[in-house]
């Protein structure tokens, strides 16, 4: 194995995508992707044993079609990482268990990582090393989260987090109010653009008596039931509910929020790096308001494309290169699935 230039397998099952990543170094070779998305939109949500089983179909699929994107075969491999929490814990067990099949069988050393830090870690493959110190702005459905990530692989402290609904599970919750499809981000994202910002939703953890506590926290449960009761009453009036306004004054609220309390952790911290992560980081709203706030700060924002926000093997592959770059201890094969991992821990297993 070269220590310089390891190539890593990545395993990525906390949710409802199968996600296969192969890298070198920070070169992205392959990023196979298999989702059952399609397979929860009727129920309006992840459905977890629904996950399980379509993860169970897709693993050995998806990791031939990695090798063959790459060009590699298995046996060229010199690590596997695999996201061992948090996350759902039936998909996790799946992805475990896969990795350590593969690590047994090719005698590999196996790093069970943290969903979290791998997001932040991914962006390294498209703008090179990450900066450190630099503050993470992650979001997605289950995570709405602000981190100071001092090293990627072993020093990553919690500043803020959701107390109730995560951003993304607003947008999920929001669009099934105004009739879009599940999953609700994309939907709301493309309605926004057609409509105005016309509409005063609240902003939550946002008052000087909640900044107090919760400066860095988030909380979108009020919002999303304040959209839901606007929308009722509109209904309860008869007119017509104006569905673009109301996601793009909805969507509105949430970056705002975010964005804002983001760049106050870069200011408490001292640090002039921000990396937003996570699948809402496609958002454009997101990207567009954070760019403005960041270089009116003289903060350098780092955001990777949309692939690379959502989950990914890519992600799990370019975590895992580094903590074998920088010589950290592999875990061992009795390394557990943890669906509540806290961020702190960057990997799982070792002792």
């Amino acid at each position: 194995m070269s220590p310089d230039q390891p190539l890593v397998l990545g395993i990525e099952t906390s949710c409802d995508e199968t996600g296969i990543g192969i890298v070198r170094g920070t070169t992205l070779l392959a990023d196979a992707v298999a989702s059952s998305v399609d397979e929860h939109a009727r129920f309006g949500g992840v459905v977890p044993e629904v996950a399980s089983r379509a993860h169970l179909e897709a693993m050995v699929p998806t990791i031939h079609r990695a090798c063959a994107d790459a060009g590699i075969a298995l046996r060229d491999v010199d690590a596997v990482a695999v996201t061992a929490g948090p996350g759902l814990a039936g998909a996790l067990l799946v992805g475990v268990a896969a990795a350590k099949a593969l690590a047994l069988a090719l005698e590999l050393p196996i790093y069970g990582v943290n969903h979290l830090a791998a997001h932040v870690a991914v962006d390294q493959l498209q703008h090179g090393p990450l900066p450190e110190p630099t503050v993470a702005l992650l979001v997605s459905g289950g995570h709405s989260s602000l981190l100071l990530v001092r090293d990627v692989t072993c020093d990553v402290t919690p500043l803020g987090a959701t107390i109730d609904d995560a951003a993304g599970e607003a947008f999920d919750k929001v669009a099934r109010v105004l009739g879009l499809p599940f999953p609700g981000g994309p939907y709301i994202d493309r309605s926004a653009a057609d409509g105005e910002v016309v509409i005063d939703f609240p902003r939550g953890l946002s008052s000087t008596r909640d900044l107090q506590r919760h400066r860095f926290d988030f909380s979108f449960s009020g919002l999303k039931t304040a959209v839901a009761r606007w929308v009722e009453a509109r209904e309860a009036t008869g007119e017509p509910v104006p569905v673009a306004d109301v996601a793009a004054s909805f969507q509105e609220a949430v970056v705002d929020v975010l964005t804002r309390k983001a760049l106050d952790a870069c200011a408490e911290s001292g640090v002039e790096h921000l990396v937003v992560g996570g699948g809402v980081a496609a958002n454009s709203r997101l990207r567009e308001m954070a760019q403005e706030r960041c270089d009116s700060a003289g903060v350098e924002l780092r955001v990777p494309r949309p692939a690379l926000c959502t989950d990914n093997g890519a992600m799990v592959a370019a975590l895992g290169a580094e903590l074998v770059s920088r010589g950290r201890v592999p875990g061992l094969l009795d390394l557990p699935a943890d669906s509540s991992m806290p961020v702190t821990d960057v990997t799982a297993g070792v002792r």
